[in-house]
């Protein structure tokens, strides 16, 4: 399912919750809009959080330390990500006019609470030689089961660039998946895929993909589409990078 969510009275856009909206992506994600000097406190006692900056600047502090997030725009390659455990109060103060991206899930581990920097975010170019270049498209992940196999979830960046493809060829699995979309101009459109059901994608809309959903994006020429994607490890069956691709399209994954 594809929608474009309104701000609400707090600010903030609601993408899925566990226990109401989109609960089949069994995690909480929620598009948070801080303006200057604003602050918020988050503490959960069942659930493991990630903080995404999305542009702004605030200062987040946690257990007692504080670090800056300063990124002009999603466009910029410059991610700064918190990432902790239940039972972890954190606190946010913003400088300036800030957006991030909130994400959620049950997980009954206590782990260290890690910060992640653009120092730690590797940006990989993938599909550039394949299929005439329509697949080239830039991706980074902060944290999936390689570098954090104590968390339920896993989160990165995806820059779909102009009039190309990306999360290509059609593949599904079975774990649960959203994408946050982000234009960098307004006006900027893409295309959503999902089984047989083909949808519009704009600026701040997202795509709740369920498990087994075969899904594939393509943005419109001259705009660069960023999104947030975020998956939902299932109990016994983490993601581990793995693709099922759609029968007549596996051809399409070694071909050049």
């Amino acid at each position: 399912m594809l929608e474009r969510p309104q701000l609400n009275n707090m600010n903030e856009k609601i993408i899925c919750e566990m226990n109401g909206k989109n609960a089949d992506m069994l995690m909480n994600i929620r598009i948070k809009k801080l303006v200057s000097g604003e602050s918020l406190t988050l503490y959960d006692n069942n659930n493991e959080t990630a903080f995404l900056l999305l542009s702004g600047e605030v200062l987040i502090s946690w257990n007692g330390e504080s670090r800056a997030m300063k990124r002009e725009s999603p466009f910029e390659k410059k991610p700064f990500c918190l990432h902790v455990s239940k039972c972890t109060e954190v606190n946010i103060k913003s400088i300036c006019e800030s957006e991030m991206i909130i994400q959620q899930t049950d997980n009954d581990i206590i782990f260290t609470p890690v910060f992640y920097t653009p120092e730690d975010c590797i940006y990989q170019e993938f599909g550039k030689g394949q299929w005439g270049g329509t697949g080239h498209r830039v991706v980074s992940t902060m944290f999936d089961l390689d570098n954090a196999p104590y968390s339920n979830m896993v989160m990165g960046e995806v820059y779909n660039l102009p009039g190309k493809w990306s999360s290509y060829p059609p593949h599904h699995h079975p774990q649960p998946e959203v994408y946050y979309y982000k234009f960098d101009r307004p006006e900027g459109f893409g295309a959503c895929f999902l089984g047989d059901d083909v949808q519009k994608s704009t600026d701040g809309s997202y795509c709740t993909i369920k498990s087994g959903s075969a899904h594939q994006q393509v943005v419109a020429p001259g705009f660069t589409m960023y999104y947030v994607w975020m998956i939902r490890h299932l109990q016994d069956n983490p993601w581990d990078k793995t693709r099922i691709y759609v029968d007549g399209y596996e051809w399409l994954a070694n071909s050049d």
